[in-house]
């Protein structure tokens, strides 16, 4: 693993790859509640080796960022269990601009016993705003927890809201 850090309006943003398949294995906030020791990343590269490996990444959260893109289209290897990768799968389903409670992701799963682990799961999601967990809110419509900070979930959301009724001009 390799990893680099970039600025963004949500602050810096830890982005980790698989060196085998140059894929994006995380993306970690500045004080992220689940990230692992930055030790663990391998190491950080210099900023040739981060555009060649992370380019594609930079570009697509910058165009995210900027309000022109509603989906990510990049190659990721996230670790987890079964569950959790099935779990970040439905996140992955979340329409941009929408939200899902975790009691709806479990029904969609197949699990509707299964909320609790649902928000594990989705806390545990090591490629955040890429795979929308911050799209998940309790069943009252409370924001609920979010591994990067309310703060940044509420911005998350309010950004994609105000793309997402955004009228075309020329339709």
């Amino acid at each position: 693993m390799s990893y680099t850090v970039i600025d963004s309006p949500i602050g810096l943003l830890t982005l980790v790859a698989d060196d085998e398949t140059d894929a994006l294995r995380a993306l970690y906030m500045v004080e992220h509640r689940h990230a692992p020791d930055a030790s663990t990343f391998g190491p950080r590269l210099d900023r040739a080796d981060a555009d060649r490996v992370f380019g594609g990444v930079t570009a697509q959260l910058g165009e995210y960022f900027a309000g022109s893109r509603s989906a990510f289209d990049l190659p990721t290897a996230p670790v987890g269990t079964d569950f959790q990768l099935a779990v970040w799968q439905q996140l992955r389903a979340i329409p941009y601009g929408e939200t899902r409670t975790y009691g709806e992701i479990a029904l969609a799963l197949g699990h509707p016993k299964a909320v609790r682990a649902v928000g594990l799961a989705n806390g545990r999601n090591p490629l955040s705003i890429v795979v929308p967990c911050h799209r998940v809110i309790g069943a009252s419509g409370a924001m609920t927890g979010f591994g990067g900070g309310v703060e940044r979930k509420q911005w998350l959301l309010g950004l994609e809201k105000a793309q997402a009724v955004q009228p075309a001009l020329f339709a």
